[in-house]
């Protein structure tokens, strides 16, 4: 596909997305309509339209329009690009620029250029404070990859060595040695024997800090696991035994098998059948996303305030719920991928306040200016 061709096909997946379609369901769909497009042509489109759904805002008012074409002339102004070069008309390039195309757009103001919905502006700045516009600029930029290595099979630097034999690029962070950036090759790294042997799993900083910062040993439940990515982390550490649940089963259903490649052993539990108390409690509870916005762009802009009251709510639930698992004198780890006080600080003060069993020990806030994704990790000890 020709730069022009391929500039066509993100205007299109980018009107369906602002009609109302997912970001992912929009490009599976092209890409299956397009058998003709390779491995390049797809990434490339993909790129497109995630940069577009980054700097949504922004793009939209340099091209004049919140429509695919709009967003794709305002990536040309914002970049420094000549238009006529992707607008070409030709082959299967979008038409030429219109005359009231070439005449409209306008510098972004301050909260456009923030790229994220007005209603959560202020919600923004009363969590971020100072660094609430550094870090939503950091937001419009595409996230680092990020794996874990696994202690049970490998040391960092067996890791990076095996990586590099095939191709993959790989740096230890200089304060947690065991997560390692990706600089090369990431999109070798399904593919590649590291990975499918379990030296690493992909896992990105600020979890794996969060991780690396809670007790390592005794028993633990993992109680909102998802594809069980922190079970593995603290299985791999030390903990023992390990159960893993979720209200959703089918979303552990990859567990077993990453668990066998890990070596480690994790007990699956069912929906709302879990039993025991444990040393140690991780809630990774269901939140906004806000902090991987870079990596689901969308999901900024289908967010609504009351979305976001209602996972208030379910977090206020699902803590309390998991409360009941801590034995005395074990640790509950309250944790979301989100940087809004309404998901974070407040929801475990409230928490705090209701019952009085528990003190907190520590909190930890990481954004992209501290970690990589915006992530919060409260931890209590049960008295």
């Amino acid at each position: 596909m020709t730069p022009a061709a391929r500039a066509a096909a993100a205007i299109a997946i980018l009107d369906r997305i602002l009609d109302g379609q997912a970001a992912e369901a929009a490009l599976i769909r092209w890409a299956r309509a397009s058998r003709f497009a390779g491995s390049g042509d797809r990434a490339a489109v993909r790129d497109l339209v995630f940069d577009a759904l980054r700097r949504l805002r922004s793009r939209a008012a340099l091209g004049g329009a919140l429509s695919g074409r709009g967003l794709l002339l305002g990536m040309c102004r914002d970049e420094g690009l000549d238009p006529d070069a992707l607008f070409t008309g030709e082959g299967h390039g979008p038409p030429p620029l219109s005359d009231a195309e070439r005449a409209a757009g306008h510098a972004p103001t301050p909260d456009e250029a923030l790229d994220l919905p007005d209603w959560l502006l202020p919600l923004w700045r009363k969590a971020l404070g100072p660094d609430a516009e550094p870090v939503a600029l950091a937001m419009r930029e595409r996230a680092p990859v990020w794996l874990r290595v696994n202690l049970r099979r490998a040391d960092p630097a067996r890791a990076v060595a095996a990586l590099a034999g095939e191709g993959i690029a790989a740096v230890p962070h200089p304060d947690l040695p065991t997560a390692l950036r990706i600089t090369k090759g990431a999109r070798r790294l399904a593919a590649s024997r590291a990975y499918r042997e379990g030296l690493v799993e992909l896992q990105d900083l600020s979890p794996q800090m969060a991780c690396a910062a809670l007790p390592a040993r005794g028993s633990l439940l993992d109680f909102c696991a998802g594809g069980g990515g922190k079970a593995l982390a603290l299985a791999a550490r030390g903990a023992s035994p390990v159960v893993a649940h979720d209200i959703d089963a089918a979303r552990m259903a990859d567990l077993p098998a990453r668990a066998e490649r890990a070596g480690v052993r994790i007990r699956l539990a069912a929906p709302g059948q879990v039993a025991g108390r444990f040393d140690t409690v991780v809630a990774d509870v269901p939140c906004s996303g806000s902090g991987t916005w870079r990596r689901s762009p969308d999901a900024k802009w289908r967010l609504t305030r009351d979305d976001l009251d209602r996972l208030a709510s379910r977090q206020a639930l699902i803590l309390e719920q998991a409360a009941g698992f801590v034995a005395e004198g074990g640790h509950l780890a309250y944790m979301t991928c989100s940087v809004l006080a309404v998901e974070n600080d407040e929801q475990v003060q409230g928490f705090l306040a209701r019952d009085p069993r528990f003190e907190q020990i520590l909190a930890r806030h990481f954004s992209p200016l501290s970690a990589s994704d915006g992530f919060y990790l409260a931890l209590m000890r049960r008295r």
